[in-house]
């Protein structure tokens, strides 16, 4: 299932990890573990933030994916179901198909 993920990391936390030089080392491992299909960074309620589109092929992948995360960063984590452009009109012909 394609999701996207919310990471919200702390700002002491991350701003002890760049001023280590860890920070950059820990999103690129996590990148690698997730394969994302997208990945955007910016700012959100003043907080370091990735958006991660992925696909996430079963639940038990949560931990794996989420821990760096958590452990490294003090962030926050939010999964959210979503479509691509193809997906939304699948699911509207099916809509529409089953009435």
């Amino acid at each position: 299932m394609r999701v996207l993920m919310k990471v919200q990391m702390d700002t002491r936390i991350t701003n002890e990890a760049l001023k280590r030089g860890t920070l950059q080392k820990t999103m690129q491992s996590a990148l690698e573990t997730i394969r994302p299909e997208a990945a955007y960074f910016g700012t959100e309620d003043g907080c370091r933030t990735a958006y991660i589109v992925f696909d996430l092929e079963a639940p038990f992948q949560m931990p794996k994916i989420a821990e760096p995360f958590f452990m490294e960063l003090g962030a926050k984590i939010w999964y959210t179901p979503v479509m691509d452009r193809e997906d939304l009109g699948k699911g509207l012909a099916a809509l529409m198909r089953d009435g």
